[in-house]
Order: C-alpha cells, then sequence, then structure tokens
C-alpha cells in the first residue's frame, strides 16, 4: 500500500490530525508550569517542590509509555492514541477540583497515564505510515504541535488565571482538549502499515533490551535526557525570576513569555526540511549552537533581552527534538514504537528529574547557577550527536 508522502489530501488530514495530538498532550501537559510562583505562595512550599506538579506527570507519562507500546502493537496505533486523549481531556478537567495540593499531585499522576499513549505511538504511526522522503517534514509538523501547545496551554493559563482563577483556566484548557480529540479522532487516517501482533512483556523487554544494545539510538536517548532536562529547567525557573524582584511581572506577562514557543513551531518544521537535506547529525548540532547562544543570553538583566534569549534557545530546542525524534524512527529498522518509547523514556525522566534538580540550582546559585546547569547539558548533547553520528556512518 501507498505511504503517505506531502502534497496529498492524505498528508494534510494526517497532519493536521497528529498536530491536534500534540496540541492535547502538552497543553495540558504543561498547563501548570506557569502556575508554580502560585502554588509556592498558595501552599507555603518551596519552587523545588512546586515543580513536583509538573515532574510527576512527565514521569508517569515515561514509565507507562512502555506498557501504551505494548497495548498499541496488540490493538492499533489509532484506537490507543483516541482512548488516551479523551481520557487525559477528562482528567484535566477533573484537576480543577483537587481540594488540596497533594490531591492535585494524584490528579496529575493520572493526567501522565493517561496521557502516556499518545507521543511514542504517535511517533511510531508518523514512521509507519508516511514516506522516507517525507519523514522529516511530517514529524515537524507533529513536534509544531506540541510547540503550539505547549504555548497555547501556558499562556492561557496565565490570562485566565489573571481574570479568574487557575481553577477555571483547567476546566477550559480541558474542554477545548475535548473538541480536538474529536477531531483527531475523525481526521486521523487508518492506518496502511500496521499489523496487529499478539505480544507479551517478555517479548517486549526482548525488543526494548535490542534497542538498548544499539550505541548509536542509545547516545540519542540520553541526548534527549539532556535536551528536555534543560528546556524545562529553564521554563520552570525563568518564572520565578521574573516574579521576584526587581521585575515582579504579573501572571498574565508570565503567560506571554510563552509566545516565545511559536519560534520552536517554525524551528521544529524547518529544521525537520533542512534534515531531509543535510542529514539529521549536521541538523541537531546547528540547533544545539542556536540553544546554547539562547542560554547565554538570558545572563542578561533587561527583561526583553532575557525573553530574546528564551526565543533563541526555544528554536533551537524543538529543531533538535524534532530531527532527534525523526532520527530514531530512521534508525530503529524494526519495532520502532519501542524505540520510539525509549526515546520518550529519557525525553521525560531528564523532564522530571532534571527539571525538579534545578531547583536546588535556583535556590543555592540563582539565575547563574540554573543558566550554568542548562549549559553543561548542551554541551554534552553535543558530544553525544557527534558520537552517534560516527557510529551511523559505520553502518552505511
Amino acid at each position: 500500500m501507498d505511504y503517505i508522502e506531502s502534497g496529498t489530501r492524505a498528508f494534510r488530514h494526517a497532519s493536521l490530525a497528529l498536530f491536534a495530538g500534540g496540541f492535547v498532550t502538552f497543553s495540558n501537559l504543561y498547563t501548570v508550569q506557569p502556575l508554580m510562583p502560585i502554588f509556592t505562595k498558595t501552599y507555603h512550599i518551596s519552587p523545588a517542590v512546586a515543580s513536583l506538579s509538573l515532574s510527576v506527570s512527565t514521569a508517569t507519562l515515561a514509565v507507562f509509555m512502555l506498557f501504551s507500546a505494548v497495548l498499541s502493537d496488540a490493538i492499533g496505533r489509532k484506537r490507543i492514541m483516541s482512548i488516551s486523549m479523551f481520557a487525559a481531556s477528562l482528567i484535566a478537567i477533573a484537576t480543577a477540583f483537587a481540594p488540596s495540593f497533594r490531591a492535585l499531585i494524584a490528579m496529575r499522576l493520572f493526567l501522565g497515564v493517561a496521557l502516556a499513549g499518545v507521543p511514542a505511538i504517535a511517533m511510531a504511526y508518523i514512521g509507519e505510515e508516511f514516506h522516507k522522503r517525507s519523514l522529516g517534514r511530517a514529524m515537524g509538523l507533529y513536534i509544531s504541535g506540541n510547540s503550539i501547545g505547549g504555548l497555547f496551554g501556558r499562556l492561557a493559563t496565565g490570562a485566565l488565571t489573571d481574570w479568574f482563577n487557575w481553577r477555571i483556566a483547567l476546566i477550559a484548557l480541558g474542554a477545548l482538549s475535548l473538541l480536538f480529540s474529536l477531531y483527531f479522532y475523525y481526521a486521523l487516517p487508518r492506518p496502511n502499515h500496521f499489523r496487529p501482533k499478539p505480544t507479551s512483556f517478555k517479548d517486549t523487554g526482548r525488543k526494548f533490551i535490542g534497542h538498548l544494545k544499539h550505541p548509536g539510538l542509545v547516545a540519542l536517548f540520553i541526548c534527549a535526557f539532556l535536551l528536555m532536562g534543560g528546556f524545562v529547567t529553564m521554563f520552570n525557573y525563568i518564572g520565578f525570576l521574573l516574579t521576584n524582584p526587581p521585575y515582579r511581572v504579573s501572571q498574565t506577562l508570565i503567560g506571554l513569555i510563552f509566545l516565545v514557543y511559536l519560534t520552536g513551531t517554525f524551528s521544529s518544521t524547518w529544521m525537520g526540511k533542512s534534515a531531509d537535506i543535510i542529514g539529521a547529525a549536521p541538523a541537531i548540532k546547528r540547533s544545539l549552537a542556536i540553544m546554547f547562544s539562547g542560554t547565554v543570553i538570558t545572563l542578561f538583566s533587561p527583561v526583553i533581552v532575557k525573553i530574546i534569549g528564551l526565543a533563541v534557545f526555544t528554536f533551537g530546542f524543538f529543531g533538535a527534538h524534532a530531527v532527534a525524534s525523526g532520527w530514531v524512527g530512521e534508525r530503529a529498522r524494526a519495532n520502532k514504537a519501542q524505540a520510539s518509547s525509549l526515546y520518550l523514556l529519557f525525553y521525560y525522566a531528564g523532564s522530571s528529574l532534571v527539571g525538579a534538580f534545578g531547583g536546588f540550582f535556583w535556590s543555592g546559585f540563582g539565575w547563574i547557577g540554573v543558566t550554568a546547569l542548562i549549559a553543561s547539558l548542551i554541551l554534552s548533547a553535543f558530544i553525544l550527536t557527534y558520537a552517534s553520528q560516527r557510529l551511523a556512518e559505520r553502518e552505511v
């Protein structure tokens, strides 16, 4: 059967549906990020504890993606993604009624479990259904949905919290997610290249171990950990910096800062196209250099300069992530869902562990400490990308 190629009607429908899937996932996953300073003041907790409202979701998402990969092999990619999106939307609405911070954390844990059925399966769907010539563009469009969802969730949360309160904000975003979930279900083309196959946890474990024995893939998995760890750390603690003296920025303005995600929407597609031309590794290294530059720029004092730095940093991050995630699907010759799950396991583990750990750098060393941590992660990712490139050249 034919693969989906750019310029066709099937490509348009599939890309927009996957864009909606990324939107629902990331708008709900990161909606609490601009609320962390509010949680700190409301519940009298430290910034590191407040960051658990995000970290617990990304941690459970990372773990349960491994199980969703097993289920998708048996009952289908589209079915798992659709169920996950509807469940996550309902849990997002229920979170607004949490009576305490502990209850909120519990709901966010369940949200991570529900969302686990989207990211890795979407990447596997793209790897299976799209033509190789269109793979970079398709993955870029999906990642752009992630960035738009993350942007909208944060921006809407900040504004609605100022106008009403954070509970109303969560209800509104959950309701919108339900509508996007319906669109996804009706718009995503039925898979043509997926064949259900019986599986077991033993068999799945063998597949995972097989990928973990592939040095080039392992290098990309660790890159995902480092990149996402640095990205979440940046946005977790920039809010604390700007709501404290001498800036004292309002919650609405904190939400507006996330408009820099628009640069990620562009870079994920642009870098995806570039990777189809110049190769994945050069595109990733170029993106990492941009990320590093943005990190340095945020050290300067004026708010507008910090925002420019955030925009440059975000541009680089989404470009690197779009290309690296697509490269994983290409280099995994078989069992692509498991390869994507491992990539995202490391990706969200970085979000959970480094994102929370960054709180100690903020409390102990301020913004200089946070940026030093992020810069070291980017440099490590650059080295690993180079290593993965050399290994890929030997495989040819």
